[in-house]
């Protein structure tokens, strides 16, 4: 009897590989074609931001808030394409590249371990998909009790992310990102065309810029959130690594034709944040009009276990009460999304962390996807126990935005030295895009800033 052939080990794809090199797309279809990891963090950011978070947020103070969810989806973008252009032209991760930021050190830098602390809070946001997934499935089924629903969600996390690469991942967020994104634009539609719950007068009060005292910690974690929120930016290198834009342009060897495959793939992974940008940003007004222009006019604000029956309404009332079904359809997928989108990045990201702290070589992907395998295991179950514990989603969301957005100026400042200390030179952007990316800075730290420092003043 013949041996068994020896198993093939999996390819590392956080290593430059000279035979994987590939000139870029040019046309745009054939661009779109290699799209993806925009597709994945719009995952989940479709979910505890723009289903929870934004939807509180309108039916707390009405429309006024509009202009903080625009800007938050608008401006982050730059940011996030500095972080990518960087990962493409060096190889290197999101951790990595802002571990080169000088400050204090113990093992890696300040920046990084702020990512670590970021994390640990953002535990209850997914601890609230939990929450929000088992409710709809207890509404569902209300034999099965919620922290039944918990447990069982848990299971099929732990077998999806144990067993699957990029591949999966990606296919599976953008057929859930499809899916509740156009119907709820759909219901938007539908609230713009009735007079009982939209006016255009109101519409003009969300572009007046102020920050509501009411509601403004629940508008400062929507600005952390929506949009590119603070962990997203931490993640999206990953996948740009994983989806092979950094190996196809290879190894820096200030060559012309490295250059212009950099640049190349560089443009296909601006057409893939714009692509994401879109899709997120139209889902994320959406979702606050009908919050706005539905709970707020009733007087309705999510809360803990009335979550799910307060933000169906925003269906029920413009499509009618035959689609209760496809809201809790919706619901589920969108918010099971945003755990198994955010578990698989968060679990790449805590590896690097390892690495970057010396358990295991730069080159040892075996031990990569050992560590990732252990990090899926805790951030699944503390989420999960977290929700147990805690049993209010909107608080929980709250709690993970506002640590996302006390990080996003770090994040601001830290690209910023990246940008002018460390990008390769050939690569760097044109002049209008560095405009956009201090623009982006700026306005993130100001934001951020005077939203945490107003309540003091006031005080």
């Amino acid at each position: 009897m013949s041996a068994p052939a020896p198993s093939k080990a999996p390819k590392d794809l956080y290593s430059f590989d000279p035979a994987e090199i590939q000139q870029p797309p040019v046309t745009l279809r054939a661009i779109l074609k290699r799209i993806g990891p925009g597709m994945i963090l719009s995952a989940s950011i479709v979910g505890s931001g723009e289903l929870i978070a934004t939807t509180t947020l309108g039916a707390e103070v009405g429309y006024v808030c509009l202009w903080i969810i625009i800007l938050s989806c608008l401006i982050k973008p730059a940011i996030q394409a500095e972080i990518g252009r960087f990962s493409i032209s060096t190889g290197e991760t999101g951790l990595a590249q802002f571990n080169r930021v000088p400050g204090p050190r113990i093992g890696v830098n300040w920046i990084v371990w702020g990512w670590a602390l970021m994390i640990s809070m953002t535990r209850f946001q997914i601890g609230a998909m939990f929450g929000g997934v088992s409710q709809v499935l207890n509404r569902l089924i209300p034999a099965v009790p919620v922290w039944a629903w918990v447990l069982v969600l848990l299971a099929i996390t732990l077998l999806l992310l144990l067993g699957g690469g990029y591949e999966r991942i990606e296919h599976l967020a953008t057929i859930k990102v499809g899916l509740f994104t156009m119907l709820t634009f759909f219901c938007a539609m539908l609230l713009i065309m009735n007079p009982q719950y939209f006016q255009w007068s109101d519409l003009a009060k969300g572009f007046t810029f102020e920050l509501p005292r009411d509601g403004l910690t629940t508008a400062v974690a929507v600005f952390g959130i929506t949009g590119v929120g603070a962990s997203e930016l931490f993640m999206y290198p990953y996948w740009c690594v994983e989806k092979g834009y950094a190996r196809y342009a290879g190894k820096r060897d200030d060559s012309a034709g490295w250059k212009q495959r950099a640049f190349g793939w560089i443009t296909v992974m601006n057409v893939d944040i714009l692509a994401s940008m879109i899709v997120y940003t139209i889902a994320t007004i959406a979702f606050y009009l009908l919050g706005a222009g539905i709970l707020h006019s009733q007087g309705l604000v999510p809360k803990a276990n009335d979550m799910i029956p307060v933000l169906s309404q925003m269906y029920t009332q413009t499509l009618g009460t035959w689609s209760l079904p496809l809201f809790y359809a919706g619901a589920i997928a969108t918010l099971y999304g945003t755990i198994f989108a955010a578990t698989a990045a968060e679990s790449r990201v805590a590896a690097d962390l390892c690495r970057l702290l010396g358990k295991f070589e730069p080159g040892d992907y075996a031990a990569r996807l050992r560590y990732r395998r252990i990090f899926v295991w805790i951030l699944t179950c503390v989420s999960a126990a977290l929700f147990l514990i805690v049993q209010s989603p909107v608080n929980m969301v709250r709690a993970g935005g506002m640590a996302q957005a006390i990080m996003l100026p770090v994040i601001a400042v830290g690209v910023l030295y990246l940008r002018y200390r460390h990008l390769p030179k050939e690569i760097r952007p044109a002049g209008w895009q560095t405009v956009g990316l201090w623009v982006a800075c700026v306005v993130t730290v100001v934001v951020v800033g005077y939203s945490l420092v107003l309540p003091l003043i006031k005080s």
